[in-house]
């Protein structure tokens, strides 16, 4: 890949033995990625671009936790608007997940090209990532806008939710160009080494959104409409910036004009599809559980019951969205190293992601545990902020277990092996559906949120047993 010109302390790239004079400037000669991850220790480039991604997710939280925030708040009707709204989200969750699966594909695939040092494929990557994207935007955005009320009823929408389900769902389906833009061709900076461009970018459009939510609820007096039109103008914000800076002089592998090519685009899909696929399951998931809720809830029990799933959600977006952005910045680390064949620095790199994320899920896991009125005090301020309380505690006592899975299931996605990462992920998620039908059966309609913790203890078990005994055998004489 050429080089390029830049001032001294630009972003994450290594600085040459070649130097000139310039306007009072010190300029330098830099070279590419490719040098960044080659020459710095693994454990230094977990740390440079896993914690500028994780917090770059913590802004990201603010898409959905401040929404749900203001809008718990909202006079006489706040319970139902934030049940309303915790039952779209499944499905709007579904959509960014073809962001995801795009922009991890495609960014994983970029730089395993990158290190077989295939430039010119990884500048096609690029170009066909973004084709697809905007492929699948149209397409969902014109499917969903006209089943609209059928998604919503089969998420679990009760008639007393609908009248706000439907507003603050058709509003956010209209910004699905902008969201998966944004998101999907940020993972392309996060696999340049741009880590801290990856989180402004994220960052630019919270701000946006926190800014916009209560004057558009409140001041304006829009409502749910409000925080649903605040998020999609945080999300065209966010887009904006990240093709500016993907199309900028300084991007190493620039977004640029090129012929669709089918093969490519085959292979961003497979790689990114372990992405697409497990948020898909968690989203059915999600639904599994509203549906269980209601059934053994009742009518009236049912909507606090949900209630307090949206507010469990809540939290696990705080676990979920930080040790993503901690993968996802470290994801370029695995590719990378898989496509030179270092099997060592991939080794490395798993030990220190799963530290990383360990430390970050650990604190949290001790802090909902001694503490979880803190965190439920947030969205309610009613008689159900108890009951909300102890369903997150019973859903969080083996939380560590997530990062174990984060580790293990990200770190062989990024280097292409779904057919590894796959029986990882979804192993966990048949342990948590069995809890989910069987529980209510035995015991109390409560109980059913200790299926959360009883998933994350059996599955980080048997993810460590299969890695140690057939994965990590098969990948060592792979590539050594």
């Amino acid at each position: 890949m050429e080089g390029f010109t830049g001032v001294v302390g630009g972003p994450l790239f290594i600085v040459s033995k070649k130097k000139f004079i310039s306007k009072g400037f010190i300029m330098v000669k830099y070279n590419t990625t490719e040098e960044l991850l080659e020459k710095n220790p693994v454990w230094k480039l977990i740390l440079r671009l896993g914690i500028p991604a994780m917090f770059g997710q913590f802004f990201n939280l603010l898409y959905s936790i401040v929404d749900r925030i203001f809008v718990g708040r909202i006079p006489e009707a706040g319970g139902t608007v934030l049940a309303s709204i915790g039952v779209c989200a499944p499905a709007l969750t579904a959509v960014t997940a073809f962001a995801y699966m795009v922009g991890i594909g495609g960014a994983s695939y970029m730089s395993i090209s990158l290190g077989q040092k295939d430039h010119q494929r990884a500048r096609d990557i690029l170009g066909n990532a973004f084709l697809l994207l905007m492929g699948i935007a149209l397409f969902i955005t014109a499917a969903l806008l006209m089943l609209h009320r059928p998604v919503l009823y089969m998420l679990g929408c009760s008639d007393a939710m609908y009248p706000y389900a439907e507003t603050y769902f058709t509003i956010y389906i209209c910004g699905t160009a902008a969201s998966l833009c944004g998101v999907g061709l940020n993972q392309f900076l996060l696999a340049q080494g741009f880590a801290k461009k990856g989180m402004f970018a994220v960052a630019l459009g919270a701000v946006v959104n926190v800014l916009l939510d209560p004057l558009l609820i409140f001041v304006c007096g829009m409502g749910v409409a409000g925080a649903a039109i605040a998020t999609v103008i945080s999300q065209c914000c966010m887009a904006v910036y990240v093709l500016f800076q993907i199309l900028g002089r300084r991007m190493p592998v620039r977004l640029g004009f090129c012929r669709f090519r089918r093969e490519l685009s085959a292979r961003i899909i497979t790689i990114g599809s372990m992405s697409f696929l497990i948020t898909l399951m968690d989203n059915l998931i999600i639904i599994l559980l509203n549906v269980v809720l209601r059934k053994y809830g009742g009518v009236s029990h049912g909507d606090q019951l949900i209630t307090c799933a949206a507010v469990v959600q809540s939290f696990m977006t705080i676990v979920f969205c930080p040790a993503q952005g901690i993968t996802s910045g470290c994801g370029t680390i695995f590719s990378y190293n898989y496509g030179r064949r270092d099997y060592r620095r991939i080794r490395e790199a798993f030990i220190g992601v799963f530290l990383l994320c360990g430390v970050y899920i650990g604190f949290l896991e001790i802090c909902v545990q001694a503490f979880p009125q803190i965190f439920t005090g947030l969205f309610l301020r009613d008689i159900l902020l108890d009951q909300a309380s102890s369903s997150v505690r019973m859903y969080t006592l083996a939380l560590l277990g997530v990062a174990v899975q984060y580790a293990l299931v990200d770190g062989l996605t990024a280097m292409g092996k779904v057919g590894y990462a796959f029986p990882l992920s979804v192993f966990r998620k048949i342990v948590y559906v069995l809890c989910i039908f069987c529980l209510p059966m035995v015991f109390d309609i409560r109980f059913v949120f200790y299926a959360g913790s009883i998933s994350d203890a059996v599955g980080a078990s048997f993810s460590l047993f299969l890695f140690f005994t057939v994965i990590k055998p098969k990948l060592k004489k792979e590539l050594q």
